[in-house]
Protein backbone atom coordinates (compact mmCIF):
# COMPACT_ATOMS: atom_id res chain seq x y z
CA UNK A 1 0.00 0.00 0.00
CA UNK A 2 2.80 2.12 0.76
CA UNK A 3 4.85 1.76 -2.16
CA UNK A 4 1.36 2.13 -4.45
CA UNK A 5 0.82 5.74 -2.29
CA UNK A 6 4.50 6.70 -3.38
CA UNK A 7 4.31 5.98 -6.47
CA UNK A 8 1.16 8.09 -6.70
CA UNK A 9 2.62 10.76 -4.64
CA UNK A 10 5.98 10.88 -7.46
CA UNK A 11 3.51 10.93 -10.01
CA UNK A 12 2.11 13.91 -8.42
CA UNK A 13 5.27 15.57 -7.85
CA UNK A 14 6.37 15.01 -11.61
CA UNK A 15 3.31 16.37 -12.95
CA UNK A 16 3.26 19.12 -10.54
CA UNK A 17 6.56 19.96 -11.66
CA UNK A 18 6.27 19.98 -15.65
CA UNK A 19 2.81 21.62 -15.56
CA UNK A 20 4.73 24.68 -13.86
CA UNK A 21 7.77 24.76 -15.85
CA UNK A 22 5.83 24.74 -18.81
CA UNK A 23 3.64 27.99 -17.38
CA UNK A 24 7.00 29.46 -16.92
CA UNK A 25 8.56 28.53 -20.43
CA UNK A 26 5.00 29.70 -21.24
CA UNK A 27 5.50 32.94 -19.90
CA UNK A 28 9.09 33.55 -21.02
CA UNK A 29 8.35 32.69 -24.61
CA UNK A 30 5.18 35.70 -24.29
CA UNK A 31 8.49 38.13 -23.13
CA UNK A 32 10.08 37.38 -25.75
CA UNK A 33 8.32 38.22 -28.35
CA UNK A 34 8.35 42.01 -27.46
CA UNK A 35 12.50 42.37 -28.81
CA UNK A 36 14.00 41.05 -32.27
CA UNK A 37 17.66 40.69 -32.89
CA UNK A 38 18.99 42.93 -35.49
CA UNK A 39 19.72 41.50 -38.56
CA UNK A 40 18.17 38.19 -38.08
CA UNK A 41 15.16 38.80 -36.61
CA UNK A 42 14.96 36.23 -33.90
CA UNK A 43 12.51 37.02 -31.19
CA UNK A 44 14.49 37.06 -27.82
CA UNK A 45 13.89 37.46 -24.24
CA UNK A 46 15.77 40.70 -22.76
CA UNK A 47 14.78 41.80 -18.74
CA UNK A 48 17.76 44.28 -18.76
CA UNK A 49 18.11 47.65 -20.28
CA UNK A 50 20.19 48.68 -22.94
CA UNK A 51 21.74 51.60 -21.05
CA UNK A 52 22.04 49.64 -18.01
CA UNK A 53 24.20 46.69 -19.94
CA UNK A 54 26.32 49.31 -21.62
CA UNK A 55 26.98 50.78 -18.26
CA UNK A 56 28.25 47.21 -17.32
CA UNK A 57 30.44 46.55 -20.13
CA UNK A 58 32.01 49.61 -19.58
CA UNK A 59 32.91 48.86 -15.97
CA UNK A 60 34.40 45.14 -17.36
CA UNK A 61 36.04 46.73 -19.84
CA UNK A 62 37.93 49.25 -17.41
CA UNK A 63 38.91 46.24 -15.31
CA UNK A 64 39.74 44.69 -18.43
CA UNK A 65 42.92 47.13 -19.29
CA UNK A 66 44.13 47.29 -16.30
CA UNK A 67 44.62 43.79 -15.56
CA UNK A 68 45.65 42.96 -19.24
CA UNK A 69 48.62 43.91 -21.01
CA UNK A 70 48.53 45.59 -24.05
CA UNK A 71 50.48 44.56 -27.16
CA UNK A 72 53.43 47.30 -27.88
CA UNK A 73 53.09 46.37 -31.17
CA UNK A 74 52.00 49.16 -32.99
CA UNK A 75 51.15 47.74 -36.71
CA UNK A 76 48.79 45.15 -34.99
CA UNK A 77 47.30 47.93 -32.77
CA UNK A 78 46.83 50.36 -36.40
CA UNK A 79 45.80 47.02 -38.20
CA UNK A 80 42.84 45.90 -35.44
CA UNK A 81 41.49 49.74 -35.20
CA UNK A 82 41.98 49.66 -39.00
CA UNK A 83 39.44 46.70 -39.47
CA UNK A 84 37.17 47.85 -36.58
CA UNK A 85 35.97 50.80 -37.84
CA UNK A 86 35.21 49.56 -41.29
CA UNK A 87 33.01 47.26 -39.49
CA UNK A 88 31.68 49.73 -36.80
CA UNK A 89 30.57 52.15 -40.11
CA UNK A 90 28.33 49.15 -41.00
CA UNK A 91 27.20 47.57 -37.84
CA UNK A 92 24.37 50.01 -37.83
CA UNK A 93 25.10 51.61 -34.27
CA UNK A 94 26.85 55.25 -34.00
CA UNK A 95 25.96 55.37 -30.60
CA UNK A 96 28.54 52.87 -29.92
CA UNK A 97 31.72 54.44 -27.97
CA UNK A 98 33.85 51.97 -30.30
CA UNK A 99 37.40 51.16 -29.39
CA UNK A 100 39.53 48.40 -30.03
CA UNK A 101 42.75 47.24 -28.56
CA UNK A 102 45.07 44.29 -28.83
CA UNK A 103 45.79 42.26 -25.73
CA UNK A 104 48.97 40.16 -25.36
CA UNK A 105 48.72 36.95 -24.37
CA UNK A 106 48.62 33.75 -25.55
CA UNK A 107 44.73 33.20 -25.47
CA UNK A 108 43.65 32.43 -29.14
CA UNK A 109 40.45 34.62 -28.29
CA UNK A 110 38.62 38.17 -28.84
CA UNK A 111 35.83 39.83 -27.46
CA UNK A 112 33.20 43.12 -27.64
CA UNK A 113 31.58 44.08 -24.51
CA UNK A 114 28.41 46.20 -24.87
CA UNK A 115 28.51 49.20 -26.08
CA UNK A 116 31.68 49.01 -28.63
CA UNK A 117 34.93 47.54 -26.43
CA UNK A 118 36.87 45.49 -28.67
CA UNK A 119 39.75 44.00 -28.22
CA UNK A 120 41.92 40.82 -29.99
CA UNK A 121 44.09 38.62 -28.29
CA UNK A 122 47.80 38.31 -30.07
CA UNK A 123 47.47 34.62 -29.47
CA UNK A 124 44.96 34.34 -32.22
CA UNK A 125 46.37 36.47 -34.99
CA UNK A 126 48.65 33.35 -36.71
CA UNK A 127 45.08 31.66 -37.11
CA UNK A 128 43.58 34.85 -38.95
CA UNK A 129 46.30 35.49 -41.27
CA UNK A 130 45.69 38.28 -42.91
CA UNK A 131 42.72 41.28 -42.47
CA UNK A 132 40.07 39.43 -43.97
CA UNK A 133 40.88 36.53 -41.07
CA UNK A 134 40.62 39.02 -38.59
CA UNK A 135 37.04 40.68 -39.75
CA UNK A 136 35.84 37.01 -39.23
CA UNK A 137 37.02 37.26 -35.57
CA UNK A 138 36.00 40.96 -34.79
CA UNK A 139 32.79 40.90 -36.71
CA UNK A 140 31.74 37.67 -34.78
CA UNK A 141 32.44 39.98 -31.80
CA UNK A 142 30.67 42.61 -32.89
CA UNK A 143 27.47 40.41 -33.78
CA UNK A 144 27.42 39.24 -30.36
CA UNK A 145 27.23 42.88 -28.83
CA UNK A 146 25.00 44.12 -31.46
CA UNK A 147 22.35 41.50 -30.87
CA UNK A 148 22.61 41.83 -27.11
CA UNK A 149 23.70 38.41 -26.44
CA UNK A 150 25.29 39.32 -23.20
CA UNK A 151 22.00 40.80 -21.82
CA UNK A 152 20.14 38.30 -23.36
CA UNK A 153 22.25 35.74 -20.97
CA UNK A 154 21.62 37.30 -18.04
CA UNK A 155 18.18 37.65 -18.59
CA UNK A 156 17.81 34.11 -19.02
CA UNK A 157 19.74 33.33 -15.79
CA UNK A 158 17.51 35.57 -14.09
CA UNK A 159 14.85 33.71 -15.50
CA UNK A 160 16.26 30.39 -14.43
CA UNK A 161 17.20 31.74 -11.01
CA UNK A 162 12.58 32.30 -10.59
CA UNK A 163 12.28 29.48 -12.02
CA UNK A 164 14.46 27.17 -8.88
CA UNK A 165 12.59 29.67 -6.59
CA UNK A 166 9.34 28.54 -7.95
CA UNK A 167 10.10 25.11 -7.91
CA UNK A 168 10.90 25.38 -4.40
CA UNK A 169 7.80 27.17 -3.18
CA UNK A 170 6.21 24.37 -4.16
CA UNK A 171 8.21 21.86 -2.59
CA UNK A 172 8.76 23.12 0.69
CA UNK A 173 6.34 20.85 2.41
CA UNK A 174 8.05 17.72 1.04
CA UNK A 175 10.34 15.77 2.10
CA UNK A 176 14.19 17.20 1.60
CA UNK A 177 15.19 13.87 -0.73
CA UNK A 178 12.49 14.74 -2.75
CA UNK A 179 13.26 18.64 -2.78
CA UNK A 180 16.57 17.30 -3.85
CA UNK A 181 15.85 15.23 -6.64
CA UNK A 182 13.50 17.65 -8.04
CA UNK A 183 15.72 20.76 -8.18
CA UNK A 184 18.41 18.47 -9.42
CA UNK A 185 16.72 17.33 -12.47
CA UNK A 186 15.69 20.76 -13.20
CA UNK A 187 19.04 21.53 -12.86
CA UNK A 188 20.15 19.31 -15.30
CA UNK A 189 17.34 19.91 -17.70
CA UNK A 190 18.32 23.75 -17.60
CA UNK A 191 21.87 23.43 -18.02
CA UNK A 192 21.77 20.43 -21.49
CA UNK A 193 17.88 21.52 -22.11
CA UNK A 194 18.48 25.49 -22.65
CA UNK A 195 21.11 27.36 -21.25
CA UNK A 196 24.05 25.13 -23.66
CA UNK A 197 21.75 24.88 -26.76
CA UNK A 198 21.24 28.64 -26.17
CA UNK A 199 24.90 29.43 -26.20
CA UNK A 200 25.48 27.57 -29.19
CA UNK A 201 22.69 29.31 -31.36
CA UNK A 202 24.39 32.93 -29.56
CA UNK A 203 27.49 31.65 -31.38
CA UNK A 204 25.93 30.59 -34.79
CA UNK A 205 23.73 33.70 -34.51
CA UNK A 206 27.26 35.89 -33.95
CA UNK A 207 28.66 34.14 -37.01
CA UNK A 208 25.46 34.62 -39.40
CA UNK A 209 25.53 38.47 -38.17
CA UNK A 210 29.43 38.44 -38.28
CA UNK A 211 29.54 37.23 -41.99
CA UNK A 212 26.95 40.01 -42.96
CA UNK A 213 29.17 42.72 -40.88
CA UNK A 214 32.63 42.20 -42.78
CA UNK A 215 31.01 41.08 -46.25
CA UNK A 216 29.50 45.25 -45.88
CA UNK A 217 32.71 46.41 -44.47
CA UNK A 218 34.27 45.28 -47.96
CA UNK A 219 36.04 41.59 -46.54
CA UNK A 220 35.67 38.84 -48.47
CA UNK A 221 33.40 36.72 -46.85
CA UNK A 222 35.03 33.10 -48.24
CA UNK A 223 37.08 33.43 -45.42
CA UNK A 224 35.24 32.85 -42.76
CA UNK A 225 34.57 28.95 -42.94
CA UNK A 226 38.14 28.77 -44.14
CA UNK A 227 39.64 30.73 -40.70
CA UNK A 228 37.24 28.29 -38.37
CA UNK A 229 38.75 25.09 -40.56
CA UNK A 230 42.27 26.34 -39.33
CA UNK A 231 41.07 27.12 -36.18
CA UNK A 232 39.92 23.69 -35.68
CA UNK A 233 43.64 22.16 -36.59
CA UNK A 234 45.34 24.82 -34.50
CA UNK A 235 43.84 24.28 -31.41
CA UNK A 236 45.25 21.58 -28.71
CA UNK A 237 44.03 19.04 -26.85
CA UNK A 238 40.91 17.46 -27.10
CA UNK A 239 37.03 19.38 -27.65
CA UNK A 240 34.21 18.75 -25.31
CA UNK A 241 31.01 16.33 -27.38
CA UNK A 242 29.01 19.61 -29.06
CA UNK A 243 26.23 18.53 -27.08
CA UNK A 244 27.57 19.63 -23.40
CA UNK A 245 30.07 22.72 -25.20
CA UNK A 246 28.60 26.01 -25.33
CA UNK A 247 29.94 26.80 -28.59
CA UNK A 248 29.40 24.53 -31.91
CA UNK A 249 31.86 22.46 -32.94
CA UNK A 250 34.02 24.42 -35.88
CA UNK A 251 32.97 21.95 -38.36
CA UNK A 252 29.45 22.60 -37.37
CA UNK A 253 29.77 26.59 -38.02
CA UNK A 254 32.02 26.26 -40.96
CA UNK A 255 28.98 24.21 -42.95
CA UNK A 256 26.74 26.81 -41.39
CA UNK A 257 28.63 29.58 -42.97
CA UNK A 258 29.27 28.23 -46.23
CA UNK A 259 25.58 27.55 -46.78
CA UNK A 260 25.33 31.70 -45.86
CA UNK A 261 28.07 32.78 -48.24
CA UNK A 262 26.06 33.34 -51.49
CA UNK A 263 23.96 36.24 -49.50
CA UNK A 264 27.29 37.31 -48.14
CA UNK A 265 28.59 37.54 -51.35
CA UNK A 266 25.76 39.94 -52.88
CA UNK A 267 26.49 42.18 -49.66
CA UNK A 268 30.62 42.04 -50.80
CA UNK A 269 29.90 42.96 -54.07
CA UNK A 270 27.55 45.68 -53.26
CA UNK A 271 30.62 47.16 -50.78
CA UNK A 272 31.81 50.26 -51.65
CA UNK A 273 34.87 48.78 -51.89
CA UNK A 274 36.11 45.75 -51.83
CA UNK A 275 39.23 44.86 -49.56
CA UNK A 276 39.22 40.97 -50.25
CA UNK A 277 42.11 39.26 -47.98
CA UNK A 278 43.52 42.94 -47.16
CA UNK A 279 47.00 43.38 -45.69
CA UNK A 280 48.90 40.00 -44.00
CA UNK A 281 49.38 40.09 -40.72
CA UNK A 282 52.98 40.57 -40.20
CA UNK A 283 55.09 37.80 -38.41
CA UNK A 284 54.99 36.95 -34.51
CA UNK A 285 58.14 37.94 -33.34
Amino acid sequence: MNAVLNRQSSRSLVVCCALLIGLFCGLLALISGCQTVPMTERRQLLLISEQKENELGLAAWGEVMQQEQPSANEAWGAMVRRVGERIAAVAGRPDFEWEFKVIESDSMNAFCLPGGKVAVYTGILPVCRDEAGLAVVMSHEVGHAIARHGGERMSYQTAQNLGKSAIGMVMQNQEEQKQLIVMTAYGAASQYGVILPYSRRHELEADEIGLRLMAKAGYDPSVAPEFWERFSAMKQGDSPMEFLSTHPSDASRAAALREQLPGAMTAYQAAAVQYGTGEPIAALE
